[in-house]
């Protein structure tokens, strides 16, 4: 149960530096709010990298064509995310992004082989990564 609390508080406090950084590029004004357009972005690569290692770090409780398989895909999604950053423009890389977290959601999802809370847990904090991505991506737009 301590475990599972811990997780959790460590998951949500995950999704203070996305708004953290949606807020500064509102509000702030020259250095802080490319501080905070920068920080959303290698935030983000970092922690869909992070999943992405945690996809890796479970394969091995696995064999065969199962292990591969998800070695495979949190490789390409890793590749997938740098590739999004290095297209050097933010708004695109915010939804390409947002895209690699859906998307590894719904792999993890089919894989149905994790706890019901951590499914539930995985749905919350995805959700509102993809609500911060949203935001981002709508203050761009309206910034012009």
């Amino acid at each position: 149960m301590r475990d599972r609390l811990i997780t959790q508080g460590l998951g949500f406090a995950g999704l203070l530096p996305f708004y953290g950084a949606v807020l500064g590029f509102a509000y702030l004004v020259d250095y802080p709010q490319s501080l905070s357009v920068q920080g959303f972005i290698i935030y983000s690569l970092a922690i869909l990298c992070f999943l992405s290692g945690a996809l890796w770090g479970q394969a091995t409780q696995f064999g065969g064509r199962e292990q591969i398989l998800r070695r495979v895909i949190s490789n390409g999604l890793v590749i997938f995310a740098v590739a999004a950053v290095l297209t050097a423009q933010t708004m695109l890389a915010a939804f390409l992004l947002m895209l690699g977290y859906l998307g590894l959601l719904w792999y993890e999802r089919r894989l149905d082989d994790t706890e019901q809370w951590y499914g539930r847990l995985r749905l919350q904090l995805t959700v509102g990564v993809v609500i911060a991505h949203l935001l981002y991506v709508w203050l761009h737009v309206k910034a012009g």
